[in-house]
């Protein structure tokens, strides 16, 4: 199995940030989970709120145990939300199934996830995406 080395989450980190500021967002917290689910890196940019990092470790979390962007959970959660709440109860409430969670792969290898969280869920994954593709990687936002 391929490694996310920690220069490559300093790099997705980065160009996540980088398109943040591009885009005027509103201050982001990133969380970056390897393929074993173990934290890589995280930051929060000043002025984040309280829950942020929370909610963007969960929004990776969510989508590595799932082998799923978390835009598809945030679907199943519309369309089965007895599943998805199912599921996240057997998870101890560590999912977050909206969109912002996106894993990182390299071709078809699983490297691990990204969870961003602090303006819009489409403007979050917009920045996870942006980061991975920055890194010379492949996103699957689901």
């Amino acid at each position: 199995m391929a490694d996310l080395t920690l220069d490559t989450a300093r790099k997705i980190l980065d160009a996540a940030f980088a398109k943040a500021g591009e885009l005027k967002l509103k201050p982001l917290v990133v969380s970056i989970l390897d393929a074993r689910g173990v934290l890589k890196l995280a930051a929060a940019q000043d002025g984040t709120s309280l829950m942020r990092a929370e909610i963007a470790h969960g929004k990776a979390y969510g989508a590595l145990a799932m082998g799923m962007g978390s835009r598809v959970l945030f679907q199943r959660a519309q369309e089965q939300a007895y599943f998805i709440d199912a599921v996240n109860t057997i998870a101890k409430g560590a999912l977050v199934p909206v969109p912002g969670g996106v894993l990182i792969m390299d071709g078809t290898t699983l490297l691990g996830a990204i969870g961003v969280s602090g303006d819009t869920s489409d403007n979050d994954e917009a920045c996870a995406v942006a980061g991975i593709q920055a890194a010379g990687l492949k996103a699957n936002a689901g």
